[in-house]
C-alpha cells in the first residue's frame, strides 16, 4: 500500500493571483480549493494538482524544488518565455551563465523555474512539465520512490528520479553540491493516504520520514530524511 501524489503546495501571499499566473503559463482550469486556497486541475490524467495556500512569510530562500518546463521547438520555447513574462514573471540568474540553453525565471512572488531547450531528451515524452526539479540525496529519491511506489529511472552519480509507472512527470533529485535549506519549505508535497492514515504515516516513519509538529488541523504533517516538509492526510 503506497500514498498517492495529491498536489504539490505553493505557499503564496497572494494565492489566487500567483494561481492566474501559473495556469496562464500552463493553460490550466483555475478553481477553489475547499481545503486550503486554490488548486489548478491537471491537464490530463498524468497530470499533477498544484495548490497555492495562503501565507503571510514573504519568500527570502531559494527554493530546493522548481519545474523544468520542455519545449518542443526553440519557437515553443520562446512562447512560453514570452507569455511567462507577459503575465508577470521575470528572467533571473542563479549561476546558470550565458551559455545556458535552458531559461531561468521566477514567478511574480520569486518562485524558480526553467524552460528547457527542444531536444532534452531525458525529459522526452514527460509533458509539459517535464519534472519537478529537486536538491536532493540518493537516499530522499529512494524514499520517495518507496512512498509512492513510484520506480527510479535514473540513479548514477548521486542524482536519482523517479516517474509514475503510468508516465508523466519526473520528480528529479540533483545530487551534490548541495544547496542551503530554508527556514520553510515554500513548496512541499500533499499525500493522499491510501487506506487508514495511521497505518500510512507508521510506513513512511518506517521508511525513514519524521514527525514534524506544524498544528495544522487534518494533516499529519511529515518531513522526508533530508528534512523536506510534506503532509498526508485521506482526503
Amino acid at each position: 500500500m503506497t500514498s498517492q501524489l495529491f498536489a504539490l503546495c505553493f505557499d503564496a501571499i497572494e494565492p489566487l493571483g500567483l494561481a492566474r499566473f501559473w495556469a496562464g503559463v500552463l493553460g490550466r482550469q483555475l478553481v477553489d480549493d475547499p481545503r486550503d486556497g486554490v488548486l489548478l486541475l491537471p491537464g490530463d490524467d498524468l497530470g499533477i494538482r498544484i495548490r497555492f495556500v495562503p501565507t503571510q512569510h514573504e519568500k527570502t530562500e531559494r527554493n530546493l524544488i522548481h519545474f523544468d518546463l520542455t519545449s518542443g521547438s526553440l519557437e515553443e520555447q520562446q512562447a512560453t518565455v514570452a507569455r511567462a513574462l507577459e503575465l508577470g514573471g521575470r528572467r533571473i540568474d542563479v549561476g546558470q551563465g550565458p551559455d545556458a540553453d535552458h531559461v531561468v525565471m521566477a514567478d511574480p512572488e520569486g518562485n524558480e523555474f526553467c524552460v528547457i531547450e527542444p531536444g532534452n531528451r531525458f525529459l522526452d515524452g514527460c509533458g509539459f512539465i517535464g519534472a519537478l526539479s529537486c536538491d536532493g540525496t540518493p537516499e530522499v529519491g529512494y524514499f520517495w520512490s518507496a512512498a509512492l511506489g513510484w520506480p527510479l529511472v535514473w540513479d548514477q552519480d548521486q542524482e536519482t528520479a523517479i516517474q509514475s509507472p503510468q508516465g508523466g512527470p519526473k520528480i528529479t533529485w540533483g545530487g551534490p553540491p548541495y544547496m542551503s535549506r530554508p527556514a520553510k519549505d515554500r513548496l512541499y508535497f500533499d499525500l493522499t493516504a491510501v487506506g487508514e492514515v495511521q497505518a500510512e504515516v507508521d510506513r513512511l516513519l518506517s521508511l525513514g520520514a519524521k514527525r514534524a509538529d506544524t498544528g495544522e488541523a487534518g494533516w499529519t504533517a511529515l518531513t522526508d530524511p533530508d528534512g523536506n516538509a510534506f503532509r498526508v492526510s485521506n482526503r
